[in-house]
């Protein structure tokens, strides 16, 4: 038990570390090429966030499970749209 809370809050850490790390990297890339950051933003990090979506469909679909992957795809823009309109009404 002991051991799996550990890989759980070493996994967290390293997730927080790895997206602080993406983000530096995309705010310097935008300065570099003079890019706005709302475009980076928009891109680059959208991007990044959509990328383990796309391991697990892709995954899901090589191994033949078919509805995992469009069930990840629907839930996934479920939770998007009413987070949005959640956080809009707030």
């Amino acid at each position: 038990m002991f051991l799996a809370v550990l890989k759980l809050v070493i996994g967290f850490l390293l997730l927080v570390k790895g997206a602080d790390m993406f983000v530096d990297g995309s705010s310097s890339l935008a300065k570099r090429f003079n890019i706005p950051t709302v475009i980076i933003g928009l891109t680059i990090v959208a991007f990044g966030t959509s990328a383990p979506e796309l391991a697990v469909s892709m995954s899901a679909a090589l191994k033949g499970s078919n509805d995992i992957a469009v069930a990840n795809v629907v839930g996934s823009n479920i939770f998007n749209l009413l987070m949005v309109i959640g956080v809009s009404a707030i």
